[in-house]
């Protein structure tokens, strides 16, 4: 089975310190079939600080990622000069809260220098990202539907490739605040999410950082990825969301067993937005 990693980070993601050569590296030693760079850029935070009037919220509150998208863009540009032919290298991004500027995405969607775009959701207006978030000082009934509500938003929105870890907040609220979450209260925002991506051509990624976390599944788990599967959904990526070497294509070959075992019979790599697909 040819494998795939299309989501990680490196050094321009402000929460990792990799460097590009080492996560080229590590992706060719796993024996890849095809490897993307997504690093971070954040809508919320695009400009420099000066532009929204306001001061950092903590030491990880990074403003002025314009700078930081045309970083990637260059590293992507010679990364891709530096894989040889037996590895795909896939120029992305991951788009976080596009719904903070949706023109502006859409923008940064039609860059000619893009292949792969994942549109993700870190935090809701006026909160930090869920990773900072006192659970014991939340109401996380509040949160989740705050969340799935401006998820929705995003996936009918249309301008990326997949969504990036539909149930993100799970991560934190749940694997490491330890409080239980029942998901059967928020299926239905779910399936219209999920049809919703459907409808828009679009897809969501298998994304198996949470193999190697606290919370021990993948994002979505195996419930809801055949609830996607069930609706029509055809358009799946894989991503480790790697922020170091070391755990470049972590989990991967797990959640590829998991996606075969849910009914998907193919992954997909994006090239110029267009999906490109491999077999099970």
């Amino acid at each position: 089975m040819q494998l795939t990693d299309c989501h990680t980070h490196t050094s321009i993601s402000p929460d990792s310190d990799a460097s590009i050569a080492a996560m080229l590296e590590a992706a060719q030693a796993q024996g890849l079939a095809a490897y993307a760079v997504t690093d971070h850029i954040e809508l919320c935070r695009y400009y420099p600080q000066g532009y929204y009037g306001t001061a950092p919220r903590n030491e990880e509150d990074f403003f002025d990622h314009a700078a930081r998208w045309e970083q990637a863009m260059e590293q992507n540009r010679r990364a891709r000069a530096l894989v040889g032919g037996s590895m795909t290298f896939i120029s992305g991004i991951e788009l976080g809260e596009p719904d903070a500027d949706f023109g502006l995405a859409e923008s940064l969607y039609r860059d000619v220098r893009l292949d792969f775009t994942i549109a993700s959701l870190h935090e809701l207006r006026g909160k930090l990202d869920f990773y900072f978030l006192d659970y014991a000082h939340e109401d996380v009934d509040a949160l989740l539907e705050r969340y799935f509500t401006d998820l929705l938003a995003i996936a009918r929105w249309g301008y990326y490739d997949v969504l990036g870890h539909v149930t993100y907040p799970l991560r934190y609220i749940v694997g490491d605040a330890g409080i239980a979450v029942d998901m059967a209260r928020w299926t239905d925002c779910l399936a219209e999410v999920f049809k919703a991506v459907i409808a828009a051509g679009r897809g969501i990624e298998l994304n198996t950082s949470g193999y190697r976390q606290t919370y021990g599944r993948p994002f979505p788990d195996e419930p809801l990825l055949r609830l996607y599967r069930d609706l029509g959904g055809t358009i799946l990526t894989l991503g480790s969301d790697a922020h170091r070497p070391e755990d470049v294509g972590g989990g991967i070959a797990q959640g590829a067993a998991l996606a075969k075992a849910c009914g998907f019979d193919r992954i997909a790599v994006f090239l110029r937005h267009e999906p490109h697909y491999i077999t099970l």
